[in-house]
Order: C-alpha cells, then sequence, then structure tokens
C-alpha cells in the first residue's frame, strides 16, 4: 500500500463509514462505537472527547477537500457546546451525556477540554467565524482556571479521581494549543505551549532510558521508584512530532535542544518495537526495557506511520513505508469492514475487540494528512534516526 492508496481508503470509506453510520442525525452527535457491520452500538454515555476528535477530523477534512462534512461538523460543535458546556451550571464541560441528554458524568477532565479547544480550532480554521475564535479564548481561560495547580501543568480532572498526575492530557493540551496557535496566530497560544514543551523536557522524560514516563505524583517526580515506571512507546512517537510542530509553528530560541529531544523520543520508541521488521508498535514497556503489554493498538502505529511521513522525503525509503503500511492493512484495516478497522490485537495478533471505537478515526486521518500534504518533509536528523534502529 502507498500513502495515496492509505488517503483513497481514508477518503472513500472510513470518511464516509463514520459521516453516515457514525453519525446520529436525531441528536447531532457522533456515534462512540459501530460494530463490525457498521451498525451502531447505543452506550450509556457519550463522551466530550469522542465529539470534539470527531469534529476536528472533519472540519480539517473539508479544509482539504477530502470530505464534504465540514457544516455538520459544525453544527455538531453548536449542539455539544449547548449539551456540554456548564451543563450542569458549573464552568466547563461535562465529561459525558447519557441518552436522555442529562450528564452522565458530571466530572471536569483535562483530557475532555483539551481535545475540545482542538475542536475550536479546526472549526475557527474552517468556518473564519469570529464567534468561535472568542469562544475558543473563553474556554481556554476556564481550562486554566478549572485545572490550576501551584506549579507546572494541571490537575487531570476535577474532582480528582486519584493523586497521579498523568503526561497523556497535558500532551493533547500541547496539540490543542499549537493548533490554535496556528489558526489564530495569537501568541498566548504559543506562550502557553512553550511551557508544557518546558514541562516535558524536564520532568516527563528519563535522562537514563530515554523513554518519555506515563504517570507522576503531585510534584511531578515518577510515580514508581527508577526503573518500574511504564511508558508507552506511541506516545514517544506523538511527543516527537508535536515538539517538531512546535518548531514549525513557534521557532524558539532553543530549537537545536528541543530537536535532539525529539530525535531521541523518536530513535527511542523505535529501539522498543517488536523485533520485526516492518517495526510493530507495542503498547507499553517498563523503564528497564522489559514487555510489560505485548499487545497493539491502532493508534500507535499510525503515530509510526506519522513520523515515518515526516521523514519521507530524506533518509527513510519509500520501502519502509509501504512496509509499514502493508502490514498496517492487514493488521487492522481488513477489506470487509469497509471503511472501519480492528482497534486492538493481542501479542499473539488475534484481535482483541469486537466493535469500531470512533476514537481511532483521528488518529487514522491524522496519519493520512502527514504522509500526503508534505509539511512535514525535511526533518533529516529524525529520519536518520530511523535508519539507525531498523532491524
Amino acid at each position: 500500500m502507498t500513502p495515496d492508496h492509505f488517503q483513497t481508503w481514508a477518503v472513500r470509506q472510513a470518511l464516509p463509514l463514520w459521516s453516515e453510520n457514525g453519525f446520529d442525525r436525531d441528536r447531532t452527535l457522533f456515534h462512540e462505537r459501530l460494530d463490525f457491520s457498521g451498525r451502531p452500538i447505543i452506550l450509556p454515555a457519550l463522551r466530550l472527547m469522542v465529539q470534539a476528535r470527531q469534529i476536528a477530523t472533519y472540519c480539517r477534512a473539508a479544509l482539504r477537500g477530502d470530505h464534504p462534512a465540514g457544516e455538520m461538523a459544525l453544527h455538531c460543535l453548536a449542539e455539544v457546546k449547548r449539551r456540554y458546556h456548564r451543563a450542569d451550571g458549573a464552568a466547563g464541560w461535562v465529561f459525558s451525556l447519557s441518552p436522555d441528554g442529562r450528564p452522565a458524568d458530571r466530572r471536569r477532565d483535562l483530557y475532555g477540554h483539551a481535545f475540545i479547544l482542538y475542536a475550536h480550532a479546526w472549526a475557527y480554521r474552517l468556518s473564519g467565524d469570529p464567534g468561535l475564535r472568542r469562544r475558543a479564548g473563553d474556554a481556554a481561560t476556564e481550562l486554566e482556571t478549572i485545572f490550576h495547580t501551584p506549579g507546572p501543568g494541571f490537575m487531570d480532572a476535577v474532582p480528582p479521581h486519584d493523586a497521579i498526575r498523568r503526561q497523556n492530557p497535558h500532551m493533547h493540551l500541547l496539540e490543542a494549543w499549537l493548533a490554535l496557535f496556528e489558526a489564530t496566530g495569537e501568541d498566548i497560544y504559543r506562550d502557553r505551549a512553550a511551557r508544557l514543551v518546558t514541562l516535558a523536557i524536564t520532568r516527563f522524560i528519563d535522562p537514563a532510558s530515554g523513554l518519555l514516563l506515563e504517570d507522576f505524583t503531585a510534584n511531578w517526580q515518577p510515580l514508581h521508584p527508577a526503573g518500574q515506571n511504564r511508558a508507552e512507546p506511541g506516545h514517544l512517537l506523538e511527543w516527537s512530532w508535536l515538539l517538531h510542530e512546535y518548531l514549525r509553528l513557534c521557532a524558539p530560541r532553543d530549537a537545536d535542544s528541543i530537536r535532539q529531544v525529539a530525535v531521541r523520543l523518536h530513535s527511542t520508541a523505535l529501539a522498543h518495537t517488536a523485533p520485526i521488521h516492518p517495526p510493530v508498535i507495542r503498547n507499553a514497556v517498563g523503564q528497564d526495557g522489559r514487555v510489560v503489554d505485548g499487545g497493539t493498538r491502532i493508534w500507535p502505529q499510525t503515530e509510526l506511520i506519522r513520523s515515518l511521513g515526516m521523514n519521507h522525503s530524506t533518509a527513510v525509503s519509500s520501502g519502509v513505508i509501504a512496509g509499514v503500511l502493508a502490514h498496517f492493512t492487514t493488521h487492522y484495516i481488513p477489506p470487509h469492514l469497509n471503511g472501519g478497522w480492528i482497534d486492538r490485537l493481542n501479542a499473539d495478533g488475534t484481535p482483541a475487540m469486537d466493535h469500531m471505537p470512533a476514537s481511532s478515526l483521528y488518529h487514522i486521518y491524522g496519519a493520512v494528512c502527514d504522509l500526503t500534504d508534505g509539511r512535514n518533509a525535511g526533518h533529516k536528523d529524525a529520519a536518520d534516526s530511523l535508519s539507525h534502529s531498523e532491524p
């Protein structure tokens, strides 16, 4: 499979599937799951995060001319604001809605709030509506108030469900700040992004192993003793890409040192792939390098594809990309699913789920965009790190 074939599959099958079968026109909201026949699976709650990811994806697809569902996505965003924002009278966006339209889970979740900002960025780019730009600014201020902590970073949730601080929502918040900066040009988003980049470089990454760790204490120390913490190679690839995006958009003074961090994250992730060719990104490894979850999901493979796409014009051969895409096609997007996918595989390669989650489309289409738009060409250092890691 070539990048063009991957794009064709996404444009002609995946995007139509989720804008048709995957969209509830009665509620103007997206379904969270489809079964393997493409039928919606009705759930007791619809999460804010899933709605926001789908909105952003279809706004982006409309901007690229890949799918004409931009107006549908904008209408969905308006409905999401009406239903989720301050739905219980308090500031912020509720976590999820029940089928009757009332809040199912009232907690405020940093992950979901990051994605609603991301959705606003793409919706504003598509529509040019100054009201969306203002609402994004209000939502950003609201987020910083709700999740505020005395030190760097933010609370994961309010009220908190535990004392753990996690890198993952901060990663997606960085993605939202960068998307908003690119959409609006407002310096406040660049400054917010810079603070998260500093947090990631100084606290998230273990200097000894090069792994970006997942869980931390309230003062951003690794949650477990040295050598016993968990890392997800897919997140290393996401952070590497985000740091390159930060360099592209923000041109910081310390660009060289940030680029070195991005390259090391990329090469470290590849060093922890399964010992086969093409590389396969496993779910999780320990800080000591042992595999703690040998299963795979679709999203880390798309992050690998996106990383390869970033490097395609330099040291990475088209044969490597073709091999990764062929493996991806065989194991995750079989033809009989007609635009759907297998989201999880066990360590032995057997499917681990009996349905398709909508949340993966954001990862899949992101990989398509970065493979085919040529925007990320020219990162030779990252490309060299791949060539050094090939088996």
